[in-house]
């Protein structure tokens, strides 16, 4: 059998990720066979095995895409003039526009990591990244004077997580929830706690503003 490119196997590998979210998705961590992925896949048990071997690898595999995924999306904020807005768009895309089957994945996940080791590393994994991500911006514009937090850096970064766990919950729990008609008011809440501070205006601003 002649050996697959490497796009061709990166393509496949893709493939199989997308059918096995599907797949927890819809039937949960354990009803989840292997089989049922190969077969919503359309691949043979052998060719499924060539990328993952079992079905925690499986949930590592769609841990680190969203990871990767997540620090992608997330340098934007980190280079944002405006990191406010960045920070709402951000959230608009995981809890607005996000596939249904990723937020009933993340909520399985979440469920899962109570019950299996391994799960529970790869799910503490990724929490523990993000979360890390947001205490290393939030503690340089704290440096640089953009923000002055009500809370600790720490603790402000906690209520993030946990907002973003509880809008997960509520989008696959309750599937009329409207996270956008929210957002707006989660999004003063956060800038309340995080206090954005003005930039200092210069000379030549005051002195228009006197002139006026």
């Amino acid at each position: 059998m002649p050996k697959l490119k490497p796009e061709t196997q990166a393509a496949r590998r893709e493939h199989i990720l997308d059918a096995a979210l599907h797949c927890f998705a819809r039937a949960g961590f354990h009803r989840t066979t292997m089989h049922d992925i190969c077969k919503e896949a359309a691949v043979s048990p052998g060719a499924l095995y060539i990328y993952f071997d079992s079905k925690e690898a499986l949930i590592a595999g769609l841990c680190e895409r969203d990871r990767a995924e997540f620090a992608e999306r997330f340098a934007t904020i980190e280079q944002a003039p405006d990191f406010l807005a960045a920070l709402q768009e951000l959230a608009a895309h995981y809890f607005v526009a996000e596939n249904p089957d990723k937020r009933r994945f993340v909520v399985e996940m979440g469920i899962e990591s109570t019950r299996n080791q391994r799960v529970c590393d790869i799910y503490g994994y990724v929490d523990k990244y993000c979360k890390d991500r947001f205490v290393a911006l939030f503690r340089r514009l704290q440096t640089e004077g953009k923000i002055a937090p009500s809370v600790d850096i720490m603790t402000l970064a906690e209520v993030f997580n946990i907002i973003g766990d509880g809008l997960f919950w509520r989008r696959a729990v309750h599937t009329d929830f409207d996270a956008a008609k929210v957002l707006p008011t989660i999004t003063k809440l956060l800038a309340d706690l995080m206090n954005p501070v003005a930039p200092a205006k210069s000379a030549a601003e005051l002195h228009q503003q006197t002139s006026e």
